[in-house]
């Protein structure tokens, strides 16, 4: 079975970091995009970071560039996202993701972990 399980989630304040983690299991991601997401209270899922299968190549959202930053070890199967400066407007829960053979997540997503809750006080 197929899982991609995120963990790292928390109550920080402004200014704080915290560093997300997702686990896979059920078959190795080392040739697959991976990825964040969030969905903010009230708003739909969006996308934050991307990470191509060898982890030389990232993009992200505007609004994260030079403060959050994604990675990955293929020999763990676990991809992270490491968020500092954190901004009230970060609390969402996140949500990574995994493009089969894929080079990005962006348009497509063929795995989703079940989400976890970052909650960032002013």
């Amino acid at each position: 079975q197929v899982q991609l399980v995120e963990s790292g989630g928390g109550l920080v304040q402004a200014g704080g970091s915290l560093r997300l983690s997702c686990a896979a299991s059920g078959r190795t991601f080392s040739t697959d995009a991976m990825g964040w997401f969030r969905q903010r209270p009230g708003k739909e899922r969006e996308f934050v970071a991307n990470i191509n299968w060898s982890g030389g190549i990232t993009f992200y959202k505007d609004s994260v560039k030079g403060r959050f930053t994604i990675s990955r070890d293929n020999a763990k199967n676990t991809l992270y996202l490491q968020m500092n400066s954190l901004e009230p407007e970060d609390t969402a829960v996140y949500y990574c993701a995994a493009a089969w053979n894929g080079d990005s997540v962006y348009f497509r997503q063929d795995y989703w972990g079940q989400g976890t809750q970052v909650t960032v006080s002013s």
